[in-house]
This record gives C-alpha cells, structure tokens and sequence, in this order.
C-alpha cells in the first residue's frame, strides 16, 4: 500500500538489501575494514555489538565478497541444536562424515582444516554466531580446537559474533586461553543522527523515491527513538510510511512519528 503511494520501486528497508546497496555507515566499513584485516592475516576475530546494530548484514557481506575459489564458508549460529550438533556440523562443513565420539569430532575438524588449507589450497572460513550464548567450557574447548601445530600455524579463518556481553565473558581468566589468541575485535557502534538521516534517505533512493518522503524534523525525531540502531530504524520508518500512506500524507512529520512509535512501541 505505502510503496503505490510513495512511489516506490521496491520494499525499503528490507532483509534482502544486496550488499552493494548497502549505507556505508563509518561502524558498517569499519567492521569491514577489520573483517579484511583478519581475512589476509588468519585466525580468530571478535565482532560484537547489540541486537538490530547490523552484525549479521555485514558477516553476509564479508561473506558474499570472498573468492569461493579461495575461501570455504561455514556459518554455524550456537542456537542451533547442542554442543555436540555444533562439532558435527563443523566436521560436516569441512565435508567430513562426522564421527560420535568428542575427541574424534576434533581430530576430523583439524585434519579436515589443515587438508583443506594445505592440499586444496583453501581457506576454511568459520563464522560462529550468538556466541554469547556458549558456555564457558565450549569457549575452552574453542581455543584447543583452533590450535594448529602448537599454535605456530593459522590454517583457518574464525569469526566470534554475538552480543556485547561476550566481551566481558572472553575477559574472565578461564577464557584467557582463547582470548589472547584474538587477533582482531571490533565493536558496533550507533549511527549518529546525520547519519540516521542519510540511512534513510539512501535505502528509500534505493527503493525508488525522487523525492524526500520525511521531513528533517521527523528524521530527527527517529534517530532520537532509535538510538542509532539500524534494525529500530528499519521497523519505526517502516511504519512511519505505512501511517502516512492511510492518512494520505505526501511528507512524514513528527506527528506521523509519533504515532507510529506509540503504535509500535518502540
């Protein structure tokens, strides 16, 4: 309804966005840029930020923009099934017939790593998300199982995604083993308000618009909702436009926004 009215091509805002429409927000290229910093050196990285902050679009990205001549990605969120399903999916990944046993499960992800470095010539890519939901001896077990050749070689890319608090679990000394051996961290941070304007402006161009559906009131009124977060962003000028189209209003104002923050309950 609201895309007829506004004129738009396409649904703004959405989770199919391709990464070459993306906002190039500072906190979106600086991860990014990190991302590129551990795909040429190896190893393990941390990316954290909060719920809606865009941890996920931008793993899609890095993703998306590797060589899979190069690179083997194997993306594993920790919600999905136990501990034990975890290791048979990393050995699954890695194109193995995963075994029962724990130390087995081990021995085929690392030999499966090192032939797939060193025979194949590819670069094994993990990227495990949610990881604030692991408990402590699975971060343990990380470390050993990330350990090639005494911790001389870095046969492997490994990325730690999850929510802020991971931070200051990877802190504690029962995770020193792990933490130490991070080699890039990178923290998400809010968009500013300029920037807040100019994500919506571009995502709308990228939907169609030819001309400003919000006016600079009601952009601010929205980063200041918002905080900044780009997943509330989304949601709040979703239904912004939605409320504006039913009361056929051919700019969005701050009491448009109103209405829908009090609607949405953001």
């Amino acid at each position: 309804m609201y895309k007829t009215f506004y004129s738009l091509a396409s649904t703004p805002f959405s989770k199919e966005l391709k990464p070459s429409e993306a906002f190039t927000s500072p906190t979106y290229q600086g991860a990014l840029n990190s991302l590129d910093y551990l795909k040429k050196s190896r190893g393990i990285g941390l990316l954290i930020g909060d719920p809606g902050a865009g941890k996920t679009f931008t793993l899609r990205s890095f993703k998306e923009a590797l060589n899979p001549s190069l690179y083997h990605v194997i993306y594993f969120p920790l919600s999905t099934g136990g501990v034990m399903d975890f290791y048979r999916g990393l050995a699954y990944g890695l194109g193995e017939d995963p075994k029962f046993r724990k130390v087995d499960l081990f021995r085929q992800i690392q030999n499966g790593t090192e032939r797939m470095f060193r025979e194949r010539k590819v670069t094994p890519v993990f990227i495990l998300d949610e990881m604030h939901m692991a408990k402590d001896a699975f971060l343990q077990d990380l470390a050993i199982l990330f350990n090639f050749q005494m911790d001389s070689s870095n046969p492997f890319i490994l990325i730690l995604a999850g929510l802020p608090h991971l931070k200051t679990r990877l802190a504690l000394n029962n995770n020193k083993p792990l933490t130490q051996r991070i080699i890039m961290k990178y923290q998400f941070q809010p968009l500013s308000n300029e920037d807040v304007s100019s994500y919506i402006t571009h995502h709308l161009k990228v939907a169609g618009a030819n001309m400003p559906i919000f006016t600079d009131a009601a952009l601010e009124a929205i980063a200041l909702r918002s905080q900044g977060w780009p997943r509330v962003i989304n949601k709040l000028t979703v239904n912004c436009l939605l409320f504006g189209s039913q009361l056929k209003k051919n700019q969005i104002d701050e009491e448009i926004v109103q209405l829908a923050i009090e609607d949405g309950e953001f």
